[in-house]
């Protein structure tokens, strides 16, 4: 791939929305080569200048909520209604056996994925904590560089990537289901915490009335939390991504959270602190990957792994050893 294309002619098909040449990028972004790393580390200080100018919305939910089939009726209105440009990176899991995964978002979301004002990517999660994949904020850039307005975030939602994911959007969305026995428990505390909203989704036919109830539930639940120290107040509603109902509700929730925000001047705090929190994660992924690939600690490792197994040695002591040495 490097042997083709220089820096500078990736960033200039980029800036004119090229989506091939996007997905090349964030090929090389995501390779774990030195050479792919030193030519995406080029290409992206090429488009730091033209990043910064979307909203960036995460979105989760426990699998079954019907998070594709929402993002694909949404992005469909936001381009279609609002004429904006939508991106969407869905991380996949992957397998801890074999690291594959299943990177079928694009089968998922035909509609949107065929539209030519919409990029969908879907990252494998390669045994990332939580789910999320490495080199999302990098795409992320990539994606506004390329002019996308609304670069939205799709998490696995198996409740251990929200966190992270939340790290690194401006407007975090959870979707959650009517029906599905006990609402609350259904739920961490702490993802409800990190909701700037919450839709109640397939709220059609028969589920209308539950999804109603399901709602007032969760706005009973709300008020128990601590305020937010950005001084919003999440909102629930409820949605169909099937009829297309509820989405302009949920966009005008989040142009109003955009509004006030920036008026507040939380909205470019919040990037300065993620962009300070993406600053310390690198560093810490950079040292876990030049430990494991020095040949003298892996030789050391897999010592202290048999006088661990064996019992002769413990973990915190070998850990201690072996950084130590």
């Amino acid at each position: 791939m490097s042997q083709f294309y220089t820096s500078d002619e990736y960033v200039k098909k980029i800036l004119t929305g090229d989506r091939i040449m996007l997905s090349k990028a964030i090929t090389l972004v995501e390779s774990t080569k030195k050479d792919h790393q030193k030519l995406a580390a080029e290409i992206l200080n090429g488009c730091l200048g033209n990043s910064g100018n979307s909203i960036r919305i995460g979105i989760t939910g426990v699998p079954g909520v019907g998070k594709s089939t929402f993002i694909e009726a949404f992005g469909s209105y936001l381009i279609e209604n609002q004429k904006k440009k939508v991106a969407v990176l869905s991380i996949d899991p992957s397998s801890s056996r074999s690291k594959g995964s299943i990177l079928g978002d694009k089968t998922r979301m035909p509609k949107l994925a065929n539209n030519p004002k919409a990029y969908i990517r879907p990252s494998a999660s390669s045994g990332s904590l939580g789910g999320v994949a490495r080199k999302t904020r990098e795409s992320i850039l990539l994606c506004e560089a390329a002019g996308y307005d609304i670069v939205i975030i799709e998490t696995v939602g198996v409740g251990q990537s929200e966190t992270s994911v939340h790290s690194m959007v401006d407007f975090f969305l959870l979707l959650m289901l009517a029906g599905a026995g006990d609402e609350l428990q259904g739920m961490k505390k702490g993802i409800m915490e990190m909701a700037d909203a919450i839709a109640i989704n397939k709220a059609d036919g028969d589920n209308i009335k539950a999804a109603e109830n399901a709602a007032k539930e969760y706005k009973r639940a709300l008020h128990l939390f601590p305020p937010k120290e950005y001084n919003w107040t999440s909102e629930v509603l409820t949605c169909s991504s099937i009829e297309n109902k509820g989405l302009e509700n949920i966009w005008e929730i989040i142009t109003g959270f955009e509004m006030q925000m920036k008026k507040s001047g939380w909205w470019s705090k919040n990037r300065s602190e993620q962009n300070k929190f993406w600053l310390h994660d690198s560093i810490r992924q950079l040292l876990l990957d030049k430990f494991y690939r020095d040949p003298e600690k892996q030789k050391a490792l897999l010592t202290l792994e048999d006088e661990v197994m064996k019992g002769k040695l413990s973990p915190f002591e070998a850990a201690k050893k072996i950084s130590n040495s």
